[in-house]
């Protein structure tokens, strides 16, 4: 860490302060402030936090399900950095620098609950086969007029289209803050490739490239949203990864598209006789697609995430798939050449990207290795209507709770870790009476 501090300064000045970046179980980025000059705090494991940062729920209370936090006296544990992770802030005043860190648990091991520690032990799995998953990730925000209160409902930009896809007018209207959250993401090296305008009124969306590191690519997605808002709110506006802030108009999500590579470099889906899925492209797609139901808890993790897969959501809702076609759950953008590859379209921007990366490649990983039966694409006359995944926020946490392969793909601890915050988590939100409810029964009924 030494050099690569050193090399820091050279290249921007001695920060005044270090923001250390933990993500949550719901990647909601918690931890601390750290003098400029006090790295060797950090390196020599004196920085520290208590263990349950890892798992409170999104209010932000800790859960006793969870058997962490004050329950069993909240020990802390140890901050550890994530190297290559120390980057500059350029939408904040002075010279920040901010760095990812992981934790140890109270007895120093790896933490069996770290998000990014479980996707590393994911693609340590691939590694083992001889495989190499290469992804990357799509990102939609909404850009929003500034509110005076937290519970006031959204508005999108003045002067914005109700129906806005690839409008290029709405884009230069906008020049000032996506030019400079391009170039803030320039500056702190997170790769992207296009910039469009999306259907919803004053929706974005910004593709990133495809990289066989696939933790840089979740951690990339994680620390987009946060300078997306950073930068955004320089601006005097607000920008949400909410999965449907509005009610009509499509929500955000955040596609994935993934190929595997052998130990040679080969595309293992290439299907080089012919323009139909390679056997192992199939496999990863069934495997997906199997795998789906029990784990839409990752891949819609909050109460709002349920309202994309009500019927006229404007998103895909069911475990199918098709060749080139986006009304699919997975689509197939290519299937020959070094391309072949998958795209996952069901989560929301409002996932953990960490999470969301190690149930798509534990999801292939099952199809890989077993080959379940694939049902016909959703292009081919014959096929039958699939089951659309549920739109009951409670249904699919208790799925996720049961489920073997979410303990055999994340790991017990982690699966019932998750499972309690998010009980939790419904128990509260769900619990509460709206506006409407008092609206059109409290004097009706």
């Amino acid at each position: 860490m030494k050099e690569e501090y050193e090399a820091y300064c050279a290249a921007h000045g001695r920060p005044e302060r270090i923001e250390l970046m933990l993500s949550d179980i719901n990647a909601v980025l918690r931890g601390k402030w750290l003098p400029g000059d006090a790295l060797g705090k950090l390196t020599s494991g004196a920085v520290r936090l208590p263990y349950s940062t890892y798992a409170p729920a999104i209010m932000g209370n800790e859960v006793e399900a969870t058997g962490l936090g004050i329950v069993v006296g909240d020990p802390d544990g140890a901050l550890v950095p994530v190297k290559g992770s120390l980057r500059p802030v350029p939408w904040m005043p002075g010279t920040v620098a901010q760095m990812q860190v992981e934790m140890l648990t109270p007895e120093g091991q790896a933490s069996p609950i770290s998000p990014r520690g479980i996707l590393e032990r994911m693609v340590d799995r691939f590694t083992a086969h001889g495989w190499h998953p290469v992804v990357a990730t799509e990102l939609e925000f909404f850009l929003l007029r500034p509110r005076s209160k937290a519970y006031d409902a959204p508005k999108p930009p003045v002067r914005t289209p109700a129906a806005q896809n690839y409008d290029l007018e709405v884009v230069a209207r906008q020049e000032a803050i996506l030019t400079e959250i391009l170039r803030a993401c320039d500056v702190q090296g997170l790769e992207t490739d296009t910039l469009i305008a999306e259907y919803g009124p004053g929706q974005f969306e910004v593709n990133f490239h495809h990289t066989g590191d696939v933790l840089a690519a979740a951690d990339t997605a994680l620390l987009f949203r946060r300078l997306v808002r950073g930068v955004v709110a320089r601006h005097g506006m607000e920008a949400t990864f909410m999965a449907k802030p509005y009610a009509d108009a499509p929500g955000n999500g955040m596609h994935v598209h993934a190929s595997v590579l052998d130990d040679t470099g080969e595309n293992i889906f290439n299907h080089q006789a012919g323009p139909a899925p390679s056997a192992t492209l199939k496999n990863a797609v069934a495997g997906v697609l199997a795998t789906m139901e029990e784990l839409q808890a990752i891949f819609a993790p909050h109460m709002n995430s349920y309202r994309r897969f009500q019927p006229m959501s404007f998103a895909p809702s069911t475990p199918d798939w098709g060749l080139d076609n986006r009304a699919a759950g997975v689509r197939l953008p290519e299937v020959t050449g070094p391309g072949a590859r998958l795209e996952h379209r069901i989560s929301g921007a409002d996932v953990n990207p960490y999470l969301v990366l190690t149930a798509i490649l534990g999801g292939m990983m099952h199809g890989l290795e077993t080959a379940p039966d694939l049902p016909l694409p959703i292009d081919d006359p014959a096929s039958e209507p699939a089951q659309r995944l549920g739109h009951d926020w409670f249904d699919a946490v208790e799925r996720f709770a049961a489920s073997d392969r979410a303990a055999e793909m994340f790991g017990t601890e982690f699966r019932d870790v998750y499972a309690a915050v998010k009980h939790d988590e419904v128990q509260t939100l769900t619990g509460m009476i709206t506006p409407v409810e008092y609206q059109y029964y409290l004097s009706r009924l």
